[in-house]
This record gives C-alpha cells, sequence and structure tokens, in this order.
C-alpha cells in the first residue's frame, strides 16, 4: 500500500513538473517575438483568409514565436484564458479583414485581440481647399488609396453623379477638402463617397442652402469654385463673391484668372503658369469668363466652407473690379468703376496645393 502510494506521489509529482513546463514553454512561445522592438509592422488581413494562413504570414514577418500556438489559441481561446488568467481574453476570436499595425514588443494575447478588434491602421491624407479632381487623385494615389485614375473615373460614372444628384459631368466642386482617415487599398469608389458624404453634411451648416434644387446648389458650388481660387484672405472671400455676383446679375464676364489657369492645367493639361498673360485670357474655351459672360459649365475646385459660405450669403456691394494690391499678403483692392480699377499686362495666380 506504502510502495503504491509513494508511485502515485511520485507520478503526480512527475505530472505536476510536466504541466509546469508545458506552461512555461508555452508562457515563453506567447511571449513577444522581440521585447524591445516598439516598431510595427503593416499586416492586411483578407476577407475569409483563414487562421492557419494568418499565423504563417505573421510567423514568417517574425512577429510571434509560433504559428500553431496562434493557430490553436484562435480556434481555442481557453489556451490564451490559461496563459494569461488576469488579463481576461474574449470568450471567441475571429480575425477581421483590414489593414493592421502589430509590434514585436506584443505578446500572442495582444497579437490577437487586436487582430480580432477589427479597429484597422488608417492613413490620414488631408485636402487643401481648392484642389481639383486630379489633384486630389494624384494625392490618393501617392498615399496608397487607390489609383489616380480609378479615382478620377469613378468621379466621372454616371452612377456616382445620379446618386448624389450632382448635374455636371463630373463630382468637381463636391469632394469636400478636410483630412480623412483612409484604409490602404480600399476602392476608388469608398473613397469617393466618403469625401462627397462630407460635403452634404458640410452645407448642412450653411443655413440658406437648404432646400436648393441640384441645378441651383450647382450653380453656387461653381461660383464658390472660383471664390476660392480667387481669395486668400478669408475676410475678402465675400466681397470677391459679392463682385462675381454684381458681374452676373448684369451679364458681365467674370474675368476671372483662377478659369484660365483651370483651362491651361486641366483642360490642355500644361504646367501651373507663375503668372498669367492676356494672351492667355483669349483661348477659345467655354471655361473662359474673360470670353464669355455667365458661369463656366461646371467647378473649376473643391471650395472649402469659407468660399461656399461667401458664394451662398454673398453680401450687397456695389464693387464690380478688384485686383491684387499685395502680392505677399494676398491682399486685394476692390472698385466700383473701371477707372478706379487699373489693369496690369500680367495677372497673378493664386497656386493650388501640389502645383
Amino acid at each position: 500500500m506504502k510502495k503504491a502510494t509513494g508511485i502515485l506521489a511520485a507520478f503526480s509529482a512527475v505530472l505536476l513538473i510536466l504541466i509546469l513546463s508545458l506552461f512555461i514553454w508555452l508562457r515563453i512561445l506567447a511571449s513577444p517575438a522581440d521585447p524591445s522592438d516598439t516598431g510595427s509592422v503593416r499586416i492586411e488581413i483578407q476577407h475569409g483568409e483563414s487562421a492557419y494562413t494568418i499565423s504563417a504570414g505573421l510567423y514568417e514577418k517574425g512577429l510571434i514565436r509560433s504559428s500553431r500556438l496562434f493557430y490553436y489559441s484562435v480556434r481555442f481561446p481557453i489556451i490564451m484564458k490559461v496563459l494569461f488568467p488576469g488579463e481576461q481574453p474574449a470568450e471567441a476570436f475571429g480575425m477581421k479583414s483590414g489593414i493592421y499595425r502589430i509590434s514585436r514588443s506584443q505578446n500572442l494575447l495582444q497579437i490577437i485581440t487586436e487582430l480580432s478588434s477589427g479597429k484597422q491602421d488608417y492613413m490620414r491624407v488631408a485636402f487643401p481647399e481648392g484642389l481639383t479632381i486630379s489633384k486630389a487623385a494624384a494625392i490618393l494615389e501617392s498615399s496608397g488609396i487607390c489609383t489616380a485614375g480609378e479615382f478620377k473615373s469613378v468621379c466621372r460614372s454616371p452612377e456616382i453623379l445620379e446618386k448624389y444628384s450632382i448635374p455636371f459631368s463630373s463630382c468637381e466642386g463636391y469632394l469636400y477638402p478636410d483630412t480623412y482617415f483612409f484604409t490602404p487599398g480600399m476602392t476608388a469608389q469608398s473613397a469617393a463617397e466618403i469625401m462627397l458624404d462630407n460635403f452634404f453634411d458640410k452645407i448642412k451648416e450653411i443655413e440658406s442652402l437648404s432646400g436648393k434644387t441640384p441645378q441651383e446648389l450647382g450653380e453656387i458650388v461653381t461660383l464658390a469654385s472660383i471664390v476660392e481660387r480667387e481669395y486668400r484672405i478669408p475676410e475678402e472671400a465675400p466681397l470677391i463673391a459679392s463682385v462675381f455676383r454684381n458681374r452676373l446679375d448684369r451679364n458681365i464676364g467674370l474675368y476671372s484668372c483662377a478659369t484660365i489657369e483651370y483651362i491651361i492645367t486641366e483642360i490642355q493639361g500644361r504646367p501651373h503658369p507663375d503668372r498669367i498673360l492676356i494672351s492667355d485670357t483669349q483661348i477659345d474655351s467655354p471655361y473662359n469668363t474673360y470670353k464669355w459672360a455667365g458661369l463656366p459649365p461646371g467647378p473649376i475646385s473643391n471650395p472649402g466652407m469659407t468660399a461656399l459660405s461667401a458664394a451662398a450669403d454673398t453680401p450687397v456691394t456695389d464693387y464690380y473690379y478688384f485686383q491684387i494690391a499685395d502680392q505677399d499678403a494676398g491682399r486685394h483692392v476692390f472698385s466700383t468703376t473701371f477707372d478706379a480699377h487699373r489693369t496690369n499686362r500680367t495677372i497673378y495666380t493664386k497656386k493650388s496645393a501640389g502645383s
């Protein structure tokens, strides 16, 4: 009897040592691959990707010590509960598709929790006021969001124009300039719709735009897009808008150098000019507001709230002319008569970001 008890005690001791050794070994495998490496590695999980392929990818990148432990821990969360009793792991793990940033200093539980959270890694992309679709597309492509060609194509698609009731041939003017957080590799349509949704959400702050028909809104956006490219000092935006309003009311050409710049850079594909010559104002184009009265066929840029507000709630003035008075400060002088308005052989333009 004593011999049997001794054997049982010895067996229990050996079993306990084996269990303890297994626990220590698994804890080591579950520990950070490199506790001193606080940098991060971009991980992309495809929709429907299995835990097995995810574990293999993480191991290949040196982010985990054991692909098998990762795989079985995802399938059987009890393993994490045993190895990390004080951290209360989730009852179940589910790898969610997306882009993540994982560090070698994270332990296995932290990595699994991160990949199950759905909190993806986003890329911060800023679009300044006054950009055109083509310049916004170039920013998206350089940021790795989508290709420029895809984005420009989406912005001209009949489907998206109909969805947002845009009465023009493209979304020009309706891509609200803002800072966005996009997912790398997202579709061009998703990126465009985020910017368009933001536009229609932002203009709700301008009460006078409420109830406008798509055509009425389009005219305001077109005017705002010109104001955006003309003003440099915010308080002057309403005055510039008033000049254009007065000219529209009397069917006088807007004489906006911004529209000439649009023709040169966006239609003709030439480099952004440092200055516009008088000869440039003779280009035959419906966007040439020196040649034709009224608004151009559509917006020439994507305006921000300052220009949109100025175009929507334009003050009443008797100004019909303005010209740059201080090139460095961007300040203009406004005139009521042509006699008071002095023109130059060259007209300076406001450069857009990225030009």
